[in-house]
């Protein structure tokens, strides 16, 4: 039987009202809707193989990034599976080097966020024909065929594909029993879902001392809004969690260089292990100041949900600018382009912990930290990964967390495909969710 070709890419707006509740508010991002650009692919094989990917939006824009997908239907509809993957870096130069759409780009913005939307369907859809999840696929790949799904351009100065080729092949050794503790014991997880900008002390530590009852031992905390109120919210997770449990600190990008310094630097006394996205994402230089700055002080400097692309990483670890890489399941181009940030964070030794939550984030990225301790890193030193606990039900095969750590999926595909009633109830604007929502806003106003 076939692989199947793509008979068809269908994609809707799809919005949860995270907003209400203050769930992922943040210093610059105080009220999101957590939401997504859903991608469907349909083939026709036999058994009606569908493929599923999407990208992460906070609501408003994503519009434009369903428009920016259908753009790019067009590279892929009629598009044999076999014929992808027997050439996948040069589909996702096709994707990305689109003559008149890289303009806006190129590799970055609403035009990269919808290239992840459809790669991601890619790939779900080529793990379901292998019956493989997405990470097992990635770990039984011969390192040749993984190193031919990733785009080198811009930054063989950093990683050629001979140093790729050696740490894959350096990584053959002692894959098995890696894979053997990950499935007995999962990857170890952090979670974020206790300290939201816009919750109120009492949820707070309500939630704190929940999750501290539930095993977990790593707490995140958004800051950045106000100093004197990011004291008492630290020192007040710090007392709820004890000196022994790992605080970690997020800016969400809000502060000027010497600012993020000034700032954070009042703040080491309750023993973060990193500040991430302490000014903007695309400041290499300006988080390689602030990274010396804080290293005496024993903070790291986390960055990379919102880095554009492989060339950003490639800087950022150059300029020895960081700490911890945050590699993004949907920021970034997919797993083609995710496969090279974490070889060149192997290559400059330093440690991935992902950046997840959001809507379906989770549930994708899991797959590649689970593939980078099997086949590339083999080490879970200073490594964690990123959990929220919102909107998991809305997936047919929701992430598993055991004793504060992720459990390795066994179902085949990237684990991105959305239940059906919550992608038709949750669209936008015309799902019975937004209907009434929009209805009630209207009566209101």
């Amino acid at each position: 039987m076939g692989r199947g070709r793509i008979t068809g890419l269908a994609v809707s707006d799809v919005r949860f009202p995270t907003s209400l509740a203050h769930h992922g508010s943040d210093a610059m991002h105080p009220d999101p809707d957590y939401s997504a650009a859903y991608v469907v692919l349909e083939t026709d094989a036999p058994d009606g193989l569908k493929g599923y990917g999407l990208t992460f939006t906070l609501g408003k824009g994503t519009e434009v990034v369903v428009c920016a997908v259908n753009a790019l239907a067009v590279h892929v509809v009629n598009k044999d599976l076999d014929e992808i993957i027997s050439d996948f870096r040069g589909f996702y130069r096709q994707l990305t080097s689109d003559g008149q759409l890289r303009w806006i780009g190129p590799e970055k913005g609403v035009v990269h966020l919808a290239t992840a939307a459809v790669l991601n369907a890619i790939w779900d859809l080529w793990a379901k024909k292998e019956g493989k999840p997405l990470w097992k696929l990635l770990v039984d790949m011969d390192p040749k065929q993984l190193l031919s799904c990733i785009d080198f351009r811009y930054i063989t100065d950093a990683l050629t594909e001979e140093e790729a080729y050696i740490i894959l092949q350096n990584g053959l050794v002692g894959k098995t029993e890696r894979e053997e503790q990950l499935l007995k014991h999962g990857y170890p997880a952090y979670t974020t879902s206790c300290a939201w900008l816009g919750y109120p002390d009492q949820q707070l530590k309500q939630l704190c001392s929940d999750a501290l009852k539930d095993g977990w031992t790593r707490f995140k905390v958004k800051v950045g809004a106000d100093l004197q109120d990011d004291i008492r919210r630290c020192k007040l997770v710090r007392e709820m969690i004890g000196p022994e449990n790992i605080l970690m600190l997020d800016a969400n990008q809000r502060w000027e260089v010497e600012e993020a310094i000034e700032w954070v630097t009042k703040l080491a006394e309750f023993r973060p292990l990193w500040i991430e996205e302490p000014t903007s994402p695309d400041d290499i230089l300006g988080h390689a100041t602030i990274s010396k700055a804080l290293a005496p002080l024993g903070i790291g400097v986390a960055t990379g949900e919102q880095c554009h692309n492989r060339v950003i990483f490639k800087q950022l670890l150059q300029a020895k600018a960081l700490s911890y890489v945050q590699v993004d399941s949907c920021r970034l181009g997919s797993v083609n382009e995710n496969l090279s940030v974490l070889l060149m964070a192997k290559k400059f030794q330093i440690p991935v912990c992902p950046h997840a939550g959001g809507v379906g984030l989770c549930e994708l990225v899991q797959h590649l930290i689970i593939f980078d301790y099997i086949s590339v890193s083999g080490s879970l030193d200073n490594r964690m990964c990123e959990y929220v606990d919102h909107l998991h039900e809305h997936f047919k095969y929701p992430v598993v967390i055991r004793n504060a750590s992720y459990v390795p999926p066994k179902a085949p595909g990237y684990s991105s495909e959305m239940k059906e009633d919550s992608a038709r109830r949750y669209q936008f604007p015309q799902g019975e969710v937004w209907q009434k929502l929009l209805s009630d806003t209207a009566k209101i106003s």
